[in-house]
């Protein structure tokens, strides 16, 4: 079949949604004539969970692309800026026990064995510390760039903290207004087409039928078009990863100039982490576990407590706590026939690596950049699509494991039970033997735009503790000379950075005082 391909139909809204039409409407130029017919179809009842989502630094570029501005970006969203990750009490629960997954690379890296240089000299300091100017950044909450720098450009790289809600209306009215982005509010009561074949069109309660020629699933959990038209099996992954369950909560400060962390907050628990991102006006955060090793009342208790540390008896009072559960896994196929699902209807892993809003992103630039031209090769571009996404989250299981993979923890059967060999995928396990010997390299990950790329896989297995043992013989690789120019580079820079960077709020309120002075 030769039809030409010329609309799309978004089934859902939110995040994934509006994200998704973005992208695809910025690239096919749906507010010209000769550009795509993209339509988004919404329902009145869903209302978004809000409780707050970081990004990667992907994320700048997804916006130039949209063309929403970074300011307007911060100032509708509530959003702050985000350089990684630290991790609390992952390796054994002991007082200390931190360490960091910045967004910059190590200093030098890929031009000797620095990891390796740092096991043999400079173990008392960590080695994200050691390596990356970012966690001395972090620890001292200062922002990624200074006042000056231009619009989503980078002293140190960045992504963002965001209110999600506030994102998907911010886009929602960018769409709809620079886009050309047609936008329904209806529900979807059928999906017209055979089983086997194409969909048709989607049955709405008011505006009748809607035809496209590709229609894209972002109808969340409920999965509209991929699950309950297509019958896409969904694989559960939670014999790996056992979080199913989540409890979350918006926390006010306590006084209204309080610093904003400029990474998330993962501090472990005992069946679980707790996350804590910091938002201009408000902190997210939630005690993500399993429900087969803690009930919602021992967890709500646990979160309480967190909180305790920072919050009054009378402020802990007020708080609404909502309860989320998830499964852990994905869909057999994302793209079936003319059907492609994006977000939660493609599946969903806890968010420990921030990986969900990612893969939207990269979801919606494939769709967008191999939209098929015509119905003939619709199959041809599913199998690429395919073929990359179960890449993706295959990828991004191994990761988030192996966090729990090298934890020395005993102190719960949940850490305990992560541990064991038969929940640990294969591949991991083959590359955790294989870097006992030698550093995570570029050859470990051979995809040109990886999920997490080498040096991710360092800051954390030397980040808890991970040993590769030094060669019998040696390499030009392992160059002593090169790997402490690095490492004193990184001492200079982090103190040059230090000195001339602002507060992570000094600087959210010089962007955002100037926009409304402007």
């Amino acid at each position: 079949m030769n039809k030409a391909v010329k609309s799309v139909v978004i089934v859902g809204g939110g995040t994934a949604g509006w994200l998704s039409a973005g992208i695809i409407a910025a690239e096919h130029q749906a507010n010209s004539p000769r550009g795509i017919k993209l339509t988004l179809i919404e329902s009145p009842d869903i209302k978004p969970i809000g409780v707050g989502e970081g990004t990667w630094p992907t994320m700048r570029d997804t916006l130039q692309i949209i063309g929403i501005s970074e300011v307007e970006f911060l100032r509708c969203c509530d959003a702050s800026f985000k350089q990684g990750s630290q991790f609390i009490g992952w390796v054994n629960g002991q007082k200390n026990d931190s360490y960091y997954h910045p967004f910059v690379a190590p200093q030098g890296f890929g031009q000797a064995n620095i990891s390796g240089y740092w096991q043999q000299t400079a173990q008392q300091t960590p080695f994200a510390h050691a390596v990356s100017v970012q966690p001395h950044l972090c620890d001292h909450g200062c922002a990624p760039k200074q006042k000056q720098t231009p619009e989503f450009a980078a002293v140190a790289n960045y992504g963002y903290h965001l209110n999600a809600a506030k994102f998907a209306a911010l886009l929602q009215r960018h769409c709809i207004e620079n886009l050309g982005v047609e936008h329904i509010v209806d529900h979807v009561e059928r999906v017209n087409g055979a089983i086997d074949n194409n969909i048709e069109s989607v049955s709405t309660r008011v505006h009748g039928d809607i035809s496209a020629d590709l229609f894209i699933d972002c109808s969340g959990s409920q999965a509209l078009l991929i699950s309950k038209h297509y019958q896409i099996p969904f694989i559960n992954k939670k014999d790996i990863l056992f979080n199913d369950s989540a409890i979350a909560v918006q926390v006010p400060y306590a006084v209204e100039d309080a610093e904003i962390s400029s990474h998330t907050l993962s501090t472990a628990q005992q069946a679980g982490w707790i996350w804590d991102i910091g938002l201009p006006t408000r902190r997210g955060v939630g005690y993500t576990y399993a429900s087969d090793y803690l009930s919602d009342e021992a967890a709500e208790k646990a979160l309480r407590a967190y909180l305790a540390k920072d919050l009054s008896t009378e402020a802990l009072a007020k708080l609404v706590f909502r309860k989320l559960t998830f499964t852990p896994g994905h869909r057999e196929k994302f793209w079936h026939k003319n059907c492609v699902a994006v977000g939660m209807a493609a599946g969903f892993l806890e968010p420990l690596e921030a990986s969900a809003l990612a893969l939207v992103e990269l979801s919606a630039k494939m769709i967008a950049k191999e939209l098929p031209a015509n119905h003939s090769i619709m199959a041809i571009t599913a199998d690429r699509f395919n073929q990359r996404f179960h890449y993706r989250w295959q990828r991004i299981i191994e990761f988030l494991k192996l966090h729990y993979v090298l934890s020395q923890r005993s102190d719960d059967k949940y850490w305990l039970d992560n541990r064991l060999a038969e929940t640990i995928p294969e591949r991991l396990q083959q590359l955790l033997t294989l870097w006992q010997y030698q550093e995570p390299s570029y050859n470990d990950f051979t995809e040109i735009e990886e999920i997490f790329p080498a040096a991710s896989y360092q800051y954390i297995i030397y980040g808890m503790g991970f040993t590769t043992q030094a060669r019998a013989t040696t390499r030009r690789h392992d160059n002593a000379t090169i790997s402490n120019k690095c490492m004193q580079e990184n001492q200079q820079l982090s103190r040059k950075y230090l000195a001339g960077l602002p507060k992570n709020r000094e600087l959210l309120n010089y962007l955002i005082d100037n926009e409304v002075n402007n």
